[in-house]
C-alpha cells in the first residue's frame, strides 16, 4: 500500500489571539518555505482566523486544518478539525466529547504545566484499566481526587498528548508529557506553540498517511485520522536540522517583504485612525473647555 509523510506543526498563534503577533498569511508563507505541508491556527477562544486560514492553504501548498485552542474549566485544550468555537470553561472531559461529536481531534497541549493554563493529570480522561479501579497512590491521591479520576475515566478519552511543546524553559514537564501518553497508550504530538513568525515550525510533527501516493492528495481528514490512528513520529529539537538554516534567516526577510507589500494598506488605515484619534481630542478639549468657562462664569455672577 502506497504511504506518505506530511510534516504539521498543530499549535501555532496569529494575531487574532490576544497574545500573538503574526497574521495568517504570512504564518502559512512561512510555514511552506521551511518545508512544512499543514500548520494549524490555534488561537486563543476564537476561531474566524483559523478557519480562514485553512480555507486558503491550498494557496501556498499546504493542507488546511481549522483549530483553535480552548479555555476549559481545567486548563487548555486543542480543538484540531473542528468548524466551530467549543463551548468555553465547561469542563474538560465535556469539551473532549464536544470535539470528538463535531469531528475534531482533541489535544492535550502543555500538560501539568499550571502557569500555562495546562491542564492537571488527573482531569485528563484516561482509559478505563483493566480492574477498573483507579491508582489511589497517584500524584497528589486523596478520597476527593480519586473520585474524581474514577468520573474521568468513565468520559471520551482524548486523541493525543502534546508531549513536546516548544516554549517549554525545561524538559521535565515535556519528559512527564511523554511518559503519561506511553503510560496510557495516546498518539505523541511536538508544536511550537508559535506565537511570533519566527518559532513556527520550531517542533512539529511527521504524520503516516496510509493509502496516498503524495502530499497533495492528502486530505484534512486523512491527518485527523492518521493523529487518532497513532501513526505519528515527534520532532522537537529547538531547531530542526533540515529547517534550521531558512527558519531564522528567512523569517525576517519574509516578515519585511510582507509588510512592504501590505504597508500602504496600513498606512493607511493607521492615517484615519490618527485623524480620528486628533477629532476625538479636539472634541473632549472642547467640551473641556467650554465646561471650564462655564465653571468660571458661575464664580463671577
Amino acid at each position: 500500500m502506497s504511504r506518505v509523510t506530511v510534516s504539521i506543526d498543530p499549535h501555532v498563534h496569529s494575531d487574532d489571539s490576544y497574545d500573538g503577533h503574526e497574521p495568517v498569511e504570512l504564518i502559512l508563507e512561512h510555514a511552506a518555505e521551511i518545508g512544512l505541508d499543514a500548520v494549524v491556527i490555534t488561537d486563543h477562544d476564537v476561531i474566524g482566523e483559523s478557519k480562514r486560514a485553512a480555507e486558503i492553504a491550498d494557496e501556498y501548498g499546504l493542507i488546511g486544518i481549522p483549530g483553535v485552542e480552548v479555555s476549559t474549566a481545567h486548563g487548555h485544550l486543542l480543538a484540531v478539525g473542528v468548524e466551530r468555537m467549543p463551548p468555553r470553561r465547561r469542563p474538560y472531559d465535556e469539551t473532549v466529547a464536544w470535539i470528538r461529536e463535531h469531528g475534531g481531534v482533541a489535544i492535550v497541549p502543555h500538560p501539568f504545566q499550571r502557569s500555562r493554563h495546562g491542564v492537571r493529570e488527573r482531569n485528563i480522561p484516561v482509559p478505563d484499566s483493566d480492574d477498573g479501579e483507579v491508582d489511589a497512590n497517584a500524584e497528589g491521591a486523596d478520597a476527593d481526587v480519586t473520585t474524581e479520576a474514577a468520573e474521568v475515566a468513565d468520559s471520551p478519552e482524548v486523541d493525543a498528548i502534546e508531549v513536546f511543546n516548544a516554549w517549554l524553559f525545561t524538559g521535565y514537564r515535556n519528559r512527564r508529557a511523554r511518559r503519561f501518553a506511553a503510560k496510557h497508550g495516546y498518539p505523541g504530538v511536538a508544536a511550537s506553540d508559535a506565537h511570533r513568525l519566527k518559532y513556527v515550525g520550531r517542533a512539529f510533527t511527521e504524520v503516516e498517511i496510509e493509502g496516498r501516493e503524495s502530499v497533495d492528495a492528502v486530505t484534512a481528514d486523512d491527518v485527523l485520522d492518521a493523529i487518532r490512528n497513532g501513526t505519528t513520529r515527534v520532532d522537537g529539537r529547538r531547531a530542526p536540522i533540515r529547517m534550521a538554516a531558512k527558519h531564522y534567516v528567512g523569517a525576517a526577510g519574509r516578515k519585511s517583504g510582507y509588510y512592504a507589500r501590505t504597508g500602504a494598506v496600513r498606512s493607511a488605515t493607521a492615517a484615519s485612525r490618527g485623524v480620528a484619534e486628533v477629532v476625538s481630542t479636539a472634541r473632549v478639549a472642547v467640551s473641556q473647555g467650554a465646561h471650564r468657562a462655564a465653571r468660571v462664569l458661575s464664580w463671577v455672577t
